[in-house]
């Protein structure tokens, strides 16, 4: 029997565990992560692989932490393409792209951050709490950047939807953003964008080629029309 590769011999091992994991998900999904399962794929022992993560919560925590740096750190590349002031409906709808692109890139990472929760995975989310906000970071900015140069339509203006003056503070800590119009906008606007891509990854819209890139990009551009002043007096 060959012995177990001792985890000093393996480069970055933590990093070995989690990229097993990941594969180990695709395959099998997340409610059959093993640990012992890994250490048979990295070829250690199954002691060793617990000295870096104490137990399958610890480490789907650090999957989580990893997916919500990514999906934030994608959002924010492809807002700094369009660094001028005067790019702001062009760095609106970046991020929406972006939010998209980087869910059918990482689908398995999409669905442990926003899918169902592992049965039986219990944790704090006060280490997740700050990666967290990150996933929508940098639409309550571009939200907030809109707002501050008086692009962003107000209550109003939007039929029906005048409660956003009151939209609830227990969101201001979270979302980072005192002004409730901005928090709501903001959250409207990830809900619609959130509903299409989960839908989209979940095989649940028209299977036409083409038709749901078609349909999300209508929907980008109903949002802007909805929530955007697009030419705002001078």
């Amino acid at each position: 029997m060959a012995r177990p590769v001792k985890s000093r011999q393996i480069p970055n091992i933590q990093e070995a565990i989690k990229d097993a994991a990941w594969k180990q998900i695709a395959e099998s999904g997340a409610v059959s992560l093993s640990l012992r399962g890994i250490a048979r794929v990295l070829k250690i022992s199954a002691p060793a692989i617990y000295n870096y993560f104490i137990d399958r919560d610890a480490l789907i925590s650090a999957l989580m932490y990893d997916a919500y740096v990514s999906f934030g750190e994608f959002q924010r590349a492809a807002m700094a393409q369009y660094s001028d002031s005067g790019q702001l409906l062009e760095r609106l709808f970046a991020i929406g792209v972006a939010y998209r692109e980087w869910a059918l890139k990482y689908p398995n990472r999409y669905r442990l951050i926003f899918g169902s929760l592992v049965p039986g995975y219990r944790t704090s989310e006060d280490g997740l709490l700050p990666v967290m906000k990150l996933g929508i970071s940098a639409l309550m900015e571009c939200v907030g950047e809109l707002h501050a140069a008086g692009m962003l339509r107000s209550p109003d203006t939007l039929t029906g939807m005048p409660e956003l003056t009151g939209f609830p503070g227990c969101l201001d800590a979270f979302t980072g953003s005192a002004d409730a119009l901005v928090t709501g906008i903001s959250m409207l606007i990830w809900s619609r964008v959130h509903g299409m891509v989960s839908l989209e990854l979940e095989g649940k819209l028209p299977p036409y080629e083409g038709y749901p890139a078609l349909l999300y990009q209508l929907e980008l551009e109903m949002i802007m029309r909805q929530f955007v002043i697009l030419q705002p007096d001078k």
